[in-house]
């Protein structure tokens, strides 16, 4: 009996694996993609510049295991993202909401072509409005103050707080 006690406290084996997922990160130089996977890993996020090609990291939750591989966000890296989006399960597009209306242009053409891409069309898409604690950030009812057609059809960009909105959804996992 003892030993049927022991072993049903000591020798369970390994915890079952949790399933991982591979996630592609883009979006424009300077909208906080780095800053977010640091967050998200718990790192430091004060000593963060732009990033030069891409950054790969696991991170982990209690149900599952994200591999996110970052991509920068330069004209000259963006030309390389399609490289990296084989095998790719979810996509999650940082939006710098305090940006220019020509940055917030080039970011709606950059996720329209994402969007389009036919390995990731079918993905589901997380987009993130960055930057909501800028006083220039745009709310969810404002508009810009050019009226170029399709720049207010960009998202909807609904302010986040990463206590509430964004760690929620990430505890999901």
């Amino acid at each position: 009996m003892d030993y049927l006690c022991f072993r049903a406290l000591c020798c369970k084996g390994p915890p079952p694996p949790r399933p991982e997922y591979d996630v592609v990160c883009i979006g424009l130089t300077g909208a906080g993609k780095s800053s977010l996977l640091s967050r998200l890993c718990s790192e430091s996020s004060d000593d963060i510049g732009p990033t030069t090609g891409f950054n790969i990291k696991a991170v982990p939750f209690p149900n599952a295991i994200l591999n996110v591989k970052e991509l920068g966000g330069a004209d000259n890296i963006k030309k390389y993202w399609c490289r990296y989006y084989q095998g790719s399960q979810g996509v999650i597009f940082v939006l710098d909401s305090a940006s220019s209306n020509e940055d917030l242009e080039v970011a709606r053409n950059e996720l329209h072509s994402a969007l389009q891409h036919p390995q990731l069309c079918t993905l589901p898409f997380l987009i993130l409005a960055n930057h909501q604690d800028n006083r220039a950030a745009r709310t969810p009812n404002q508009r810009p103050q050019r009226s170029a057609a399709g720049v207010t059809s960009l998202v909807k960009i609904a302010p986040l707080t990463w206590t509430n909105n964004v760690q929620a959804f990430f505890s999901d996992l």
